[in-house]
């Protein structure tokens, strides 16, 4: 029973033609606090489900404030790690929330960050695993954020380190897997054969342009990728649901950048 009450569920995150996504994360509050783009936080919800966006992600203080702004319909990810930017160590991510918590306030899904090879490292695999297996005993998809961080990573984007973290996702039990781009499709597509789950691609820092984020989502779906979770570079954008929109069509209907850059309200 579990099985399908996981499958139903993804069904509210995965497309289910395409069997792609895109989220929108809105977990930052923790750890930079009241950024721009979530101050009004149903607002922002309102804007980009009215683009099209599968679901957002956030802390559970997205849901007890009213993630469906004005009630538009759109999935929601909890959230359940988490660090502030002025901890000693923020790559250091912690359990906050529990499955089970995310189960009672109706979540469609969980999420959990690890940032591989940080000191810490054990400690948050060890959170993966197990949450993996509590996912799996209540028929909750997982979504992993898996980023190279720490000292022996030479590059967050480099190939051999993110197709290391998306494969640690998919072998302790993640459903989707988020994780950087590599910076070319033939790269990404090591990260995509390599990992035996979905993996959607992080936005990371605010681009300078909309059309070289257009190419990097139209590169990663060409050679295998399951869509985008974008914070930043959607929430802050000049027009979110415009955006969001023109990602939908990359993702979902094929659309080129070009294509998808000449996209109107």
């Amino acid at each position: 029973m579990s099985t399908i009450g996981k499958a139903i569920r993804l069904e509210r995150i995965l497309d289910r033609k395409t069997r792609r996504t895109v989220i929108v994360p809105m977990d930052h509050g923790i750890s930079v606090g009241p950024i721009s783009g979530l101050i009004d936080m149903p607002a922002t919800v309102d804007m980009v489900a009215e683009g099209g966006a599968n679901a957002v992600l956030g802390h559970m203080g997205l849901p007890l404030h009213g993630h469906r702004g004005y009630g538009r319909d759109i999935g929601l990810i909890v959230h359940l790690s988490a660090s502030s930017s002025l901890g000693p160590d923020p790559n250091h991510k912690v359990l906050v929330t529990t499955v089970e918590d995310a189960i009672r306030i109706g979540a469609d899904a969980v999420s959990i960050h690890v940032n591989v090879g940080a000191e810490d490292e054990a400690e948050m695999l060890h959170d993966l695993g197990r949450t993996a297996r509590t996912c799996d005993l209540w028929g909750m998809p997982l979504i992993a954020m898996m980023y190279p961080r720490g000292p022996k990573v030479r590059s967050e984007h480099g190939v051999e380190y993110v197709k290391l973290a998306a494969r640690i996702g998919s072998e302790l039990g993640a459903d989707i897997v988020k994780t950087n781009y590599t910076g070319s499709p033939d790269t990404f597509r090591e990260v995509v054969k390599g990992c035996n789950v979905p993996v959607v691609i992080a936005g990371g820092p605010k681009m300078d342009t909309e059309r070289e984020l257009l190419q990097m989502v139209y590169d990663s779906i060409q050679v295998g990728g399951a869509g985008v979770a974008f914070g930043r570079n959607v929430f802050q954008a000049e027009n979110p649901t415009l955006l969001v929109r023109k990602l939908c069509s990359i993702v979902h209907k094929g659309y080129t950048p070009k294509e998808a850059d000449e996209l109107a309200l």
